[in-house]
């Protein structure tokens, strides 16, 4: 407030001054505004100062003045130099940002919010192909036209990877992830999996040509087996017994085998010619007919429909989930416990899922539940004839259907697993159309 206390004071003795040089000359409203112009005058110059240190040489000393003027220059000579120094220090950030994301081997591109690029490292060019001279600025997806990603890019859904070959090379195989950052700003890394990607084929192609070459004994050994239980009465008890043993540990062997070569299917076959509209309840019940077979009385299985939408996929595919958590419900439950089939609505679209009250899961093993052959208690497994892939294969299944599994469960209060169809998996069911329509 003092440079404004003097600069007031300095008007109003200008004013005064002016206006008594006018009174000695019988014109006081004329000495007024000839002593209030003076000011002006003044200020218009400073003005003008100003308005040239700022657009010829902002960088440099601000011109001399005194009072209010004096300590606007000085403020905005000060503020300039913050901003300088401001600038620098993001300059320096940034381009240490750029220089290590220069050395790293996955590719970073930048995009503004609406999806154009900004900024690239050059394992970007060399992976997508991107060229500075003409490709700054252009959309994303028109560099990168692959129809998988583009769906993957505008769903907004980055939760999950998306795997492609490169736009430039073929025999590369790209792991891409999107991050939103910012004001709806994105960040696109591309990892070259190619090595890992050939290395999961082998795998695959290792345990399905594997599987299938063992089918052939295993059926040869199975036959062998039934034929001699036939005369299983005649052998010494001991003997009766190990044949006995054998045809059990040859049909878990069977089961394996069939589990294996389905579960090698679902990850190579991409699927979808024979997803049709499937009649849900028809479906639950016969999965109810075959789970009471495997319990034998030991369970109670009911079924429950609150959801009259159609699912549409694959019925061999959907039966076998369904079998699968329905007879490790049946499995791992104990005597007199209950086992619920049940088709409802879901917040995302529908969903179907088994429920038991028996003693329940650590919550510890739920995130590794869906691995190959991982087993909670190894021992029991073996005991009930597990093979350790059915949770995987329900996995698969649903990743084929876009869907999802969630699993809750706590010791001593049962398990719920939950399979979550989206809307674009569920049509009307026509009965119940043409009910309506009719009615």
């Amino acid at each position: 407030m003092r440079p404004w206390s003097h600069e007031l004071w300095r008007l109003g003795l200008l004013a005064v001054a002016g206006s008594l040089v006018g009174w000695l000359l019988s014109a006081p409203g004329l000495g007024l505004a000839a002593g209030l112009t003076l000011r002006l005058i003044h200020h218009l110059r400073q003005l003008h100062a100003l308005r040239r240190w700022l657009t010829r040489n902002p960088h440099s000393e601000p011109p001399a003045a005194t009072g209010l003027w004096g300590e606007l220059f000085d403020r905005l000579y000060r503020y300039q130099k913050g901003q300088r120094h401001t600038q620098h220090r993001l300059q320096a950030t940034l381009k240490r940002i750029q220089e290590s994301s220069e050395a790293m081997r996955d590719s970073v591109v930048m995009l503004d919010p609406h999806g154009d690029l900004e900024w690239w490292n050059s394992a970007a060019e060399r992976m997508l192909g991107l060229k500075a001279a003409h490709d700054r600025g252009q959309h994303i997806t028109n560099l990168v036209r692959d129809p998988r990603f583009v769906a993957y890019f505008n769903a907004r859904d980055y939760r999950e990877p998306l795997t492609l070959t490169s736009p430039v090379n073929e025999r590369v195989v790209l792991q891409f992830q999107i991050t939103l950052y910012g004001d709806d700003e994105r960040l696109v890394m591309a990892r070259d999996i190619t090595r890992l990607h050939r290395l999961e084929e082998m795998r695959r192609d290792f345990v399905a040509n594997v599987s299938h070459e063992l089918r052939t004994p295993l059926t040869v050994l199975a036959g062998y087996l039934e034929t001699y239980a036939d005369a299983a009465d005649r052998l010494p008890p001991r003997l009766a017994q190990g044949l006995t043993r054998m045809q059990e540990q040859t049909t878990r062997m069977q089961n394996l085998v069939n589990d294996l070569l389905l579960l090698s299917r679902l990850e190579i076959d991409q699927g979808g010619e024979d997803h049709l509209p499937l009649a849900v309840p028809t479906l639950l019940e016969e999965v109810r007919q075959d789970t009471e077979a495997l319990s034998a009385g030991r369970q109670q299985v009911r079924v429950e429909i609150e959801e009259e939408r159609q699912l549409l996929g694959s019925d061999p595919e959907i039966h076998s989930a369904l079998s699968n958590l329905a007879s490790n419900a049946v499995r791992y439950t104990p005597e007199g416990s209950h086992v619920v089939l049940r088709w409802k609505p879901h917040p995302k679209g529908a969903c179907l899922e088994v429920e038991d009250d028996g003693e329940g899961i650590d919550p510890v093993h739920i995130p590794r539940l869906t691995e190959r052959f991982y087993r909670i208690d190894k021992g029991r497994s073996s005991e009930s004839g597990g093979t350790g892939l059915g949770l995987a294969i329900v996995k698969h299944v649903l990743l084929r259907h876009d869907a999802y599994l969630e699993i809750e469960s706590h010791p001593g209060h049962g398990a719920l697993f939950r399979c979550v169809f989206p809307v674009s998996r569920l049509v009307a069911n026509v009965e119940t159309t043409e009910q309506t329509s009719g009615s």
